[in-house]
């Protein structure tokens, strides 16, 4: 399975739902299993900030197969990953927001949010990717 352009506007659109909801602005990347942009979308008034902030979420969710939550921890100064954040051209981010999307226990894209709290941009991705996972369900269970 990729992640096609109609997949990609689908999990925006469930992340933009959420975001929404919320009351709040974000900017919404999806990559491909190899980091790349497949679809992005600045809501109005979302951060411009935020834009390469999300894609580089995305990525580093791919790059490293883990939620960039995961993240925030390990990189503090005197933990196992200090300085993470500076490899890769900067691109790896260490805040929540980042989270992979996988099906069949391989990571084939994922999803970026930024334009507000951590755990703002983490619930706001989370409802992509849940969405995700209840589509891979039905596809597998016809």
């Amino acid at each position: 399975m990729i992640i096609s352009l109609a997949l990609a506007k689908a999990l925006l659109n469930e992340a933009e739902k959420q975001a929404i909801s919320m009351g709040i602005n974000e900017d919404i990347a999806i990559v491909d299993e190899g980091g790349n942009l497949i679809a992005f979308h600045r809501m109005d008034n979302a951060k411009i900030a935020g834009i390469d902030i999300a894609i580089n979420k995305a990525w580093t969710s791919v790059a490293l197969q883990i939620p960039t939550e995961n993240l925030v921890k390990a990189a503090q100064p005197g933990s196992p990953s200090f300085g993470i954040n500076t490899t890769n051209q900067g691109r790896i981010v260490i805040l929540g927001g980042g989270i992979p999307l996988i099906y069949q226990n391989k990571v084939i894209g994922g999803i970026g949010v930024s334009g507000a709290t951590s755990a703002q941009d983490i619930e706001v991705a989370n409802a992509a990717v849940q969405a995700f996972q209840n589509m891979t369900y039905t596809w597998n269970n016809k």
